[in-house]
């Protein structure tokens, strides 16, 4: 049984969404999904029960996850006993990740930290909103994260890797569609689409402080958990939504971008690490992000912080 077929199901199982789960393993959905269903013909059962709105597990996806997990993690210590013996550094990193910004850098990342220090084994781990990334960071749950400015803690380094054009999401039969861009307040009796308010979504933050900044609070008619979500709802004519340029990647039919009108607005998006001392393997990972994701040369001239 192949490696990646077993990474292909953990990755499904614990996002529960084909095109995540697709963005964490860096291939595409339909090769993921032909990846499953060899798994599930090579064990000749039905791991998940998808739908066009959901993916869960069968009981027999449920008995196969953890041994699945199991047998991932024992073959990550095979190869990491046999690098260390060659590598002056090893250890374990646990790199936080959410949004668009931060799964596209992932792949060349891992690439080039495996090639750098084989030695250490650099954990990704999904956080859905990068707005927890930095007390999720002090508090040790992982070592270095992804997120977007502002970033208020005083116990966290911040460096910015990218900074992404805010951006409205419109129906393509909407009235505003045809508009070369748009502005905010044209948005205003708009029912909007967006994520949930108190689970850390620094482009929900971001949406009501540029609506506010045009003197209304957007009507909310519809929260949802991620960008495909959100994208498909505004698709489907439920609203409209701010986002980010790094999701633009995500064609849905019968959706279309727009630029704001006026003075593009940008979010920073950062890398946040302790303040605290961090290990040699933490350190590490940082010199090679430096590299791989280095600070931008220009700042936007509005950038919201």
């Amino acid at each position: 049984m192949e490696t990646r077929l077993l990474q292909a199901f953990v990755a499904v199982a614990e996002e529960l969404h084909f095109s995540r789960a697709a963005d964490r393993l860096a291939v595409s959905q339909p090769q993921l999904s032909q990846q499953i269903r060899r798994l599930e013909r090579e064990l000749n059962v039905t791991l998940f029960d998808r739908s066009t709105r959901s993916v869960r597990l069968t009981d027999a996806g449920e008995a196969a996850l953890e041994p699945a997990r199991k047998l991932l993690s024992d073959t990550t210590a095979l190869r990491h006993a046999a690098l260390v013996g060659r590598s002056e550094i090893f250890g374990r990193v646990v790199l936080g990740y959410a949004g668009a910004s931060s799964r596209e850098v992932i792949p060349p990342l891992a690439r080039a930290v495996r090639a750098a220090h084989p030695g250490i084994e650099l954990v990704l781990q999904s956080l859905v909103y990068g707005g927890t990334a930095p007390a999720q960071v002090a508090a040790g749950t992982v070592d270095i994260g992804f997120s977007r400015l502002p970033v208020r803690r005083m116990d966290v380094n911040t460096r910015v890797f990218v900074h992404e054009r805010v951006v409205v999401a419109l129906p393509a039969d909407h009235r505003l569609a045809e508009a070369a861009s748009v502005r905010v307040g044209d948005l205003v009796d708009e029912p909007f689409v967006t994520f949930p308010a108190t689970q850390g979504s620094t482009v929900r933050d971001a949406m009501m402080r540029i609506t506010a900044g045009h003197g209304f609070t957007p009507r909310v008619l519809q929260e949802a958990p991620d960008s495909y979500t959100i994208l498909g709802l505004v698709a489907a004519g439920i609203g409209v939504t701010l986002t980010v340029s790094s999701v633009q990647h995500i064609a849905t039919p019968g959706l279309v971008y727009r630029d704001l009108a006026g003075s593009p607005i940008h979010l920073a998006a950062v890398i946040v690490w302790r303040k605290s001392e961090n290990s040699a393997a933490v350190n590490a990972v940082l010199d090679v992000m430096s590299e791989v994701i280095p600070t931008p040369a220009q700042r936007p001239a509005h950038v919201l912080t």
